[in-house]
């Protein structure tokens, strides 16, 4: 007995120094993490389509796994949502990272734009539950809308520097035009009308050559 003592003490100084249990010391399997991942690109798909199938069930077929793999990641539907919701700010933050380093200013404006396209489509198929999830955490949309502020900001800064963009427009305009275009086209191609208008809209914003009248 006071062997067994002795050896139950030993383990509970150890337990005490690493404040640990066991199962919070394994790392997340590589087929764990890739599940997560292949969830969270499915939903982004499922959710910017929109409709009576933007359903739970929906994503874990898209996604070739169970339904019970879905809720171990994402345990509520308010999860899933912000959980794709940040996942894309990310991905456009990034992005803006690589055009600013790689792409001629304009054509990486006119680009990032583009992307953002895409991302409202996934914001207005989970928009209703999205803001439910933007209710129990209220940082979620100041938050993203800093980052993204940013993201554009850099983009745009690199671009009148250049001289290429009229300079009295700010981050915020284009993150407002860009929700505005979005949101008042509905229905089935509304996201090949807003590229459209983002290329207009990026044509308008160019410099122009001022014109010498001679007398």
């Amino acid at each position: 007995m006071e062997g067994s003592s002795v050896y139950k003490r030993q383990y509970a100084k150890v337990d005490a120094m690493t404040h640990q249990p066991a199962i919070e010391k394994r790392k997340p399997r590589a087929d764990a993490i890739r599940n997560r991942e292949r969830v969270l690109e499915a939903a982004k798909a499922v959710f910017s389509e929109g409709g009576p199938e933007a359903s739970l069930e929906a994503v874990a077929r898209r996604a070739g796994v169970g339904i019970g793999t879905l809720y171990r990641h994402f345990p509520t539907r308010e999860a899933l949502y912000e959980a794709v919701y940040r996942r894309e700010v990310e991905q456009l933050v990034e992005l803006a990272k690589h055009l600013k380093a790689e792409t001629a200013p304009v054509e990486a404006l006119r680009h990032w734009l583009r992307a953002g396209v895409e991302f409202m489509a996934t914001k207005k198929g989970m928009a209703a539950a999205l803001a439910m999830a933007a209710h129990g955490s209220p940082e979620l949309m100041a938050y993203s809308l800093d980052r993204l502020t940013r993201a554009v900001g850099q983009l745009l800064q690199r671009a009148e520097a250049a001289g290429e963009i009229r300079a009295d427009i700010d981050p915020e305009d284009l993150l407002r035009t860009l929700v505005g275009m979005c949101y008042v086209y509905d229905g089935t191609g509304w996201q090949a009308k807003v590229l459209r208008l983002v290329d207009v809209f990026i044509d308008g914003l160019r410099q122009r050559p001022v014109k010498r009248h001679d007398r």
